[in-house]
């Protein structure tokens, strides 16, 4: 069965989603957003085990979420804006292109020139 959240003790972003017939505050799921906020708040200091008991997530969980979270930062500080590679391989495409049209304008030419008497 699911825990219900004590309205109080809980952060405002965490009440989002569903709620009982009853009308008190359920957390069926944790959308990207408000793990997002709870992640962050752990990044700026906050006790994991502060967190854990005010969100009701267990401290493997938010361990886990952070985790995600650097590893997610350190992959997108790792892209690069121009890859010399893709830069190649556009050249390449490129290239491939203009050879192809200027195949088939002078094939195009000789189908003319073998038509003429």
């Amino acid at each position: 069965m699911l825990k219900k959240a004590d309205t109080n003790a809980v952060a405002p972003e965490a009440l989002e989603g569903a709620r009982s017939a009853s009308g008190a505050a359920e957390v069926k799921r944790w959308s990207t957003g408000r793990k997002r906020s709870v992640v962050l708040r752990l990044l700026r200091g906050e006790p994991v085990d502060a967190v854990s008991r005010e969100v009701g997530v267990t401290i493997a969980a938010l361990e886990q979420w952070r985790e995600l979270a650097l590893a997610g930062v350190e992959a997108g500080l790792k892209t690069r804006t121009s890859d010399p590679l893709e830069a190649r391989l556009n050249d390449a495409v490129r290239r491939v292109g203009e050879l192809s049209m200027e195949n088939a304008i002078l094939r195009r030419e000789r189908e003319l020139q073998a038509r003429r008497p």
